[in-house]
């Protein structure tokens, strides 16, 4: 075994969920994940932990949903098991990431929604979301296999604390903030220019770790939950959204929702996620990447929202650690994540003021106040 997978196993139980002796722990297996899987149980062995193994794999649930007559109920066995569990750990890695792109989109719809008590179960624990590297995710990413292998770990495997700290700086200007604006324009693309308000919230200093109520590996994003979007968002960075390539997508807000949209590729993979409910045409989350050990588009969510010189926008559920307490978000079945590209010809403002211009900070060396 490579030794940072052993590496990885060990941030992940140790750094990103805090894992205690006694702690009752689901473990949910992708099919290319074993390896890590080995790791991960060895690791909660040694400390301590209850381990109950799942296994998660996009072809299964394909075959389940295509035969299913839609009319789908609560999984009272694995809500159980949820509303029991200390910490959720999700250890990706599937051997194709299109594997339900033939999916009817009323199907889906039907099952995100009756799936929403398991969702927010699985919310309530220590989650954490991770990936092992494959071949398939490497060829997703148009990467050799070895190459690839290097830049997960890359951006697994660093100094978090070190990251958190510069972080901290970005949640600062957010916390204090009422109002943001990002402002994309290029001559090879259509324009963004959409405002929203975030007074009130708490943003989140994403840093790998459920101490700062972080719950990806990797992360390095700091993230609110913005509100009364109003405006035009252009997203040019292609992904997958339910199995189906989605490329150059655009939304319009108006009073906090999304009243138009098209897309070059994809665009019924939007409509879908749009229709699912009344609060999936509305914005639950505003990330700002800021891991730059992630310096390339991988069709993978959980690398591409952190890259630096991006920020993204989530459709549909707002997450409680930025609101405050006793007070509700956005709620919907979803949470879509669309990625937007701002290393140039671009700038967010808060209250007025440019904090970032082409994807540099103003802390950054390299900042141009005037662009």
């Amino acid at each position: 075994m490579d030794d940072r997978v052993r590496e990885h196993a060990e941030t992940l139980v140790g750094w990103s969920a805090r894992i205690e002796p006694g702690d009752d722990v689901v473990v949910d297996v992708a099919e290319g994940a074993h390896e890590l899987a080995v790791a991960v149980a060895e690791r909660l062995g040694e400390v301590g932990a209850n381990m109950t193994l799942t296994y998660g794999s996009d072809e299964v649930t394909r075959a389940y949903l295509r035969a299913h007559d839609g009319e789908f109920g609560t999984a009272a066995g694995e809500l159980a098991l949820f509303e029991r569990a200390d910490a959720y750990l999700r250890l990706g890695g599937g051997r194709n990431t299109a594997a339900t792109a033939d999916v009817e989109s009323g199907t889906r719809q039907a099952y995100r929604s009756a799936r929403t008590d398991l969702r927010e179960a699985r919310m309530n624990t220590d989650w954490v979301s991770t990936v092992h590297p494959t071949r398939s995710l490497a060829q997703g990413a148009g990467m050799a296999y070895e190459a690839y292998r290097e830049f997960v770990y890359d951006a697994v495997l660093r100094d978090w604390e070190a990251l958190a700290g510069k972080m901290a700086r970005v949640k600062e200007l957010l916390d204090s903030g009422e109002a943001v604006r990002i402002v994309t324009e290029r001559e090879d693309r259509p324009s963004t220019d959409v405002r929203m308000s975030i007074a009130g919230r708490t943003a989140v200093n994403s840093a790998a770790s459920v101490v700062y109520d972080s719950h990806n590996l990797p992360s390095g994003e700091v993230f609110t939950a913005p509100y009364d979007a109003t405006g035009q968002v252009f997203f040019d960075v292609p992904m997958t959204v339910d199995g189906r390539r989605v490329r150059n997508v655009r939304l319009v807000f108006e009073d906090g929702e999304v009243v138009e949209f098209d897309a070059e590729a994809g665009a019924e993979a939007i409509e879908s996620v749009l229709d699912t409910d009344a609060g999936a045409r509305r914005l639950g989350e505003l990330g700002l990447g800021m891991n730059r050990r992630i310096d390339r588009f991988t069709d993978n969510i959980l690398f591409d929202e952190k890259m630096g010189d991006t920020a993204h926008l989530a459709l549909g559920r707002a997450y409680d650690a930025n609101l405050p307490e006793g007070e509700s978000g956005n709620e919907s079945a979803v949470h879509v994540d669309l990625i937007t590209d701002l290393s140039a010809g671009s700038r967010i403002e808060i209250d007025g003021e440019t904090i970032q211009r082409n994807g540099t900070f103003r802390f950054e060396d390299g900042f141009e106040p005037r662009g």
